[in-house]
């Protein structure tokens, strides 16, 4: 990937995209720095200072125009997430996401949200949320602009294969749902080729009926290094939104 100009970095949190009323996202890691240095036996020599990673952690902060009255917008998703912990994912890249494109995602806490400004200015929202899981750096499984009606298959993602101590990390995001009695199942699925001959199935989501989040960690070791999503629908006329993303991280 080469540069490029923040135009259109989407940002999904819990069951909502925030994209469009969204001008401001920043994404943080950070290794706790501990300090490990002893005396040196040679006094007359230098001592130079040593530390070791400690714990890591993980910051996202956004911010944007505010809107509310409908469950998909701001300030009535940013009210229920508060205190809470539900997936985020991240695409730096704007357009239509595609299945394979860069993505990051973890869960967060959602532990400060602010509104408003001076008069004359757009009513403004900002929200900060610490993260309470590994944050990975992955790809999308499932694009958030294609609607679903019926049970099919998503796009093999070659993400890699997973070690002992790895595991892959998924979020699902349920954006929107319609019809009379609507469900979707969501499966993870692994194979050795992009063909998907012979998936095996990973981890299964709950049902959803209406918008909804939820994350899976399926641990390793397992050597299929090609993953994809698999749905199944039921009700009269149903159709969804949905966006997956997943990355290997620690187990």
């Amino acid at each position: 990937m080469s540069k490029f100009v923040l135009k259109g970095t989407r940002l999904f949190v819990n069951a909502v995209d925030l994209t469009s009323v969204n001008n401001k996202v920043e994404l943080m890691a950070e290794v706790d720095e501990q300090e490990s240095t002893a005396f040196n036996p040679d006094s007359a020599t230098e001592v130079w200072r040593e530390v070791l990673g400690g714990i890591i952690s993980s910051k996202c902060s956004a911010e944007g125009q505010w809107e509310a009255g409908d469950p998909g917008k701001v300030d009535d998703a940013a009210w229920a997430a508060l205190g809470a912990i539900g997936p985020v994912t991240i695409c730096p890249v704007g357009g239509p996401v595609a299945a394979g494109d860069l993505a990051y995602l973890t869960t967060m806490l959602a532990g400060d949200y602010q509104i408003g400004d001076q008069v004359g200015n757009v009513a403004p929202w900002s929200l900060d949320a610490t993260g309470s899981s590994p944050l990975v750096r992955g790809a999308a499984l499932h694009p958030p602009g294609t609607a679903r009606t019926s049970t099919g298959n998503g796009t093999a993602v070659q993400l890699g294969a997973l070690a002992a101590d790895q595991a892959l990390y998924v979020n699902l995001h349920v954006l929107s749902a319609s019809g009379t009695t609507p469900s979707i199942t969501v499966k993870v699925q692994s194979d050795d080729n992009s063909g998907m001959t012979s998936p095996t199935d990973r981890a299964t989501f709950t049902a959803a009926t209406t918008r909804d989040a939820q994350t899976a960690k399926i641990v390793g070791a397992i050597t299929d290094d090609y993953w994809r999503i698999a749905w199944t629908i039921s009700g009269t006329g149903p159709s969804f939104l949905v966006i997956v993303s997943a990355g290997i991280g620690p187990a």
